[in-house]
C-alpha cells in the first residue's frame, strides 16, 4: 500500500504533530468528487461520505461473495458466500441478495451445489435482470473428451466458466433467460481424436483448453474474477486472472446462438469478439508480450464520462518481478461500433495501453496481489482500490491524490483509530463511488452517522488541503454544538475563516480580525472550520450545528 513509510513516521511523531489517522479517511482535499463510496467487508456493506462517516449500512448473514452494487432505486445488490465443501476457491460465493435502502432483504437466490456455484461478480442489468458469473464442474472424462491433456488435470476435474442472466421471481427464485458457457468455445491441438481439435493460433476467437497459464492444471484454471456489461454495445467484458486476459462476448445472441459461432449483432455467436493481455494464450506471442498479470475489473467507461468507450482496468502485476500494480486505459481498435479490428496471424491490439498509472516515485510502493479496482468518476477523477490493503485513493487528472481511505474492518474486529491496519485482514474486493446526484439518493436521509472505526478523529478530514503536519494551536472555539454564533478565543489575530460542509462545499468565507462566526442560516449537521492566524498558522475545528 502507498505511503507505508508515512504510516510509521506518523505513528512515531504523533505527540509532536497534528494527529494523523491510520484508518478511515486519511486525506480529503479540494478536487475530490462529492459523493459516497460503497464497499463490503465481512457481513456488512457500507456507504460512506468523504470523511468516512456512514451514510447507510446493510447487514447480511453471509460474508461477501464478492461484488456489491447500489442500484438507482436505492436497493443494494450483493453477492454472498455460502458453505460449499465441493467447490471452494477464492472468490466463490453461491448466493445473490437484494436489500432495500432500509436494509430489508427483499430477494435472494442460491446457486450452489456439488456441481455449480456463483462466484466473484454479478451485474445489475438495465431491464432489472441480473447477470451472474458461475462455474460448473466438468469431470475428468468430460474434460478429456473436450481435448484437455490428462497430464494437466491435477484435480481430476475442470471448471467451466458460465454467465447466466437471471430474471428475479418472487422472493427467492429466478428464471434463467440467457446463458453462455466457455466450454462451448474451446479449441485444442493436443489430440485429433477428441472434440475441438484445430489450429489454436488461427482461431483466437476460441479458448485453448490446454493453455493453463498460472493454474498449474487445477480445476479452477481460468479464475474469471469479473463480468461487466455495456448497454450501448450489448456486450460483456470478462476477466480471467489466471490466463491474464480479458474477453468481450456478444450478449445480443439467444442462448442457442451463444452456444455456437454464429448469430447475434456481430454474427459470431458466443465466440470471443476480442481478447487482450496475453497473446501466449492463443500462440501469438511470448512471455515478453504478456501485459496483464492477474488483472481485475476491466470495463467500458460509460457514456458521459471522460474517456467514454475505452476500457479501464486494474493490472495487479501478480507473478512478475518486480511486483507492482498499475491502472491501464485502453482504446480498443475497431472497424465499426462494437466490431474489433484484428489482423490474421498477429495478436490483438493495441500494442500498449493509451495511459498507465503507477506510483510516480517508486512503482513497487503500489501493489496488490489480489482483488482491486479502478473506477472512472463523473468529475474525471479515478477511484483506485488497492484491495489486499483495503486502501482506497482518488486521483485527479494530474495524478494528485485528493482522497485516501483505509478500510477499518479487520477479519475479527473493527479497528481503533491509531491501529496499524497492516495484517488486520481488512481486504476489499472493490470500491465504487456514486456522485451526490445519483438517483438512489433522491429523497433519502443522508445525515452522516459515525465513522466505522472506533475512537474516530474527524479533525483530520482534510477538506481544503490542510497541512498534514501543522502544529496544534491553543485557539478555542465555543460553544460546540452551536446554534447561532460560534465564538473564537485566540491570542493571535484571525486573518481568515472558511467553513465547509461534509461534501466539501464552502458555506462561509470571511476575512479580517474575526471573533464570531454566524451559523444561524446553516442546516443542522457537522462542519469543518478552518482558521488562519496572522502568522499563517492554520487550525481546523470540527463543529456541530443544531
Amino acid at each position: 500500500m502507498r505511503n507505508k513509510l508515512l504510516f510509521l513516521i506518523v505513528l512515531c511523531c504523533a505527540y509532536l504533530l497534528n494527529a494523523q489517522n491510520t484508518i478511515g479517511t486519511l486525506t480529503n482535499e479540494e478536487g475530490v468528487l462529492n459523493g459516497y463510496t460503497l464497499f463490503t467487508s465481512q457481513t456488512e456493506t457500507y456507504l460512506i461520505d468523504n470523511c468516512g462517516q456512514v451514510i447507510n449500512q446493510w447487514s447480511s448473514s453471509y460474508p461477501p461473495g464478492n461484488a456489491v452494487y447500489l442500484l438507482e432505486n436505492g436497493n443494494l445488490l450483493r453477492a454472498a458466500k455460502t458453505d460449499n465443501p465441493d467447490i471452494n476457491f477464492g472468490g466463490r460465493g453461491g448466493r445473490i441478495e437484494l436489500f432495500n435502502w432500509e436494509g430489508t432483504l427483499i430477494w435472494e437466490y442460491d446457486y450452489s451445489s456439488s456441481d455449480e456455484s456463483q462466484h466473484h461478480d454479478i451485474y445489475p442489468m438495465p431491464n432489472g435482470n441480473v447477470l451472474m458469473l458461475a462455474v460448473t464442474v466438468m469431470d475428468s472424462n468430460e474434460a478429456i473428451m473436450a481435448g484437455r491433456n490428462p497430464a494437466n488435470l491435477s484435480q481430476n476435474e475442470l471448471y467451466n466458466e458460465q454467465i447466466l442472466e437471471l430474471e428475479p421471481v418472487g422472493t427467492n427464485s429466478a428464471n434463467i433467460v440467457w446463458e453462455w458457457n466457455v466450454k462451448d468455445h474451446l479449441i485444442q491441438d493436443f489430440d485429433n481424436t477428441k472434440a475441438n481439435f484445430g489450429i489454436v493460433e488461427d482461431n483466437p476467437q476460441l479458448l485453448d483448453i490446454n493453455y493453463i497459464g498460472g493454474s498449474n492444471g487445477n480445476a479452477n484454471w481460468m479464475h474469471v474474477n469479473s463480468i461487466q456489461y455495456n448497454i450501448q454495445l450489448d456486450q460483456i467484458v470478462m476477466s480471467s486472472r489466471l490466463l491474464n486476459e480479458f474477453y468481450i462476448i456478444d450478449h445480443s445472441t439467444t442462448t442457442i446462438e451463444a452456444s455456437g459461432s454464429t448469430g447475434g449483432l456481430r454474427g459470431k455467436g458466443g465466440d470471443f469478439l476480442y481478447r487482450w493481455g496475453n497473446p501466449q494464450a492463443y500462440k501469438r506471442g511470448t512471455a515478453n508480450d504478456q501485459q496483464l498479470f492477474g488483472q481485475h475489473f476491466p470495463y467500458f467507461i460509460p457514456d458521459g464520462l471522460t474517456d467514454a468507450g475505452k476500457i479501464i482496468l486494474y493490472n495487479n502485476g501478480f507473478g512478475r518481478t518486480p511486483r507492482f500494480s498499475e491502472v491501464f486505459l485502453l482504446d480498443l481498435p475497431t472497424e465499426s461500433e462494437g466490431v474489433y479490428s484484428y489482423t490474421s496471424g498477429t495478436s490483438y491490439g493495441p500494442s500498449v495501453p493509451e495511459y498507465i498509472y503507477s506510483d510516480p516515485v517508486d512503482p513497487t510502493n503500489f501493489y496488490s496481489a489480489i482483488l482491486s479496482s479502478a473506477l472512472r468518476l463523473p468529475n474525471g477523477n479515478t477511484l483506485i482500490c488497492d484491495g489486499d490493503s483495503g486502501y482506497f485513493f482518488e486521483i485527479d487528472v494530474n495524478e494528485n491524490i485528493v482522497w485516501e481511505y483505509v478500510n477499518p474492518v479487520g477479519n475479527t474486529q473493527i479497528l481503533t483509530q491509531g491501529d496499524d491496519p497492516l495484517g488486520s485482514g481488512n481486504t476489499s474486493f472493490r470500491a465504487l463511488k456514486y456522485a451526490v446526484d445519483y438517483p438512489a439518493f433522491i429523497g433519502r436521509d443522508l445525515t452522516p452517522g459515525n465513522p466505522i472505526e472506533l475512537n474516530p478523529d474527524l479533525s483530520n478530514c482534510d477538506l481544503l488541503s490542510v497541512n498534514e503536519f501543522s502544529i496544534k494551536s491553543s485557539m478555542r472555539t465555543y460553544p460546540n454544538p452551536v446554534t447561532t454564533n460560534l465564538f473564537i478565543d485566540s491570542e493571535k489575530m484571525i486573518e481568515s475563516i472558511s467553513v465547509y460542509n461534509l461534501l466539501g462545499k464552502k458555506v462561509i468565507d470571511g476575512l479580517g480580525n474575526i471573533k464570531t462566526i454566524d451559523f444561524t442560516n446553516l442546516a443542522d449537521g457537522l462542519y469543518i472550520v478552518k482558521l488562519v492566524t496572522s502568522d499563517d498558522i492554520l487550525t481546523t475545528k470540527k463543529v456541530i450545528k443544531n
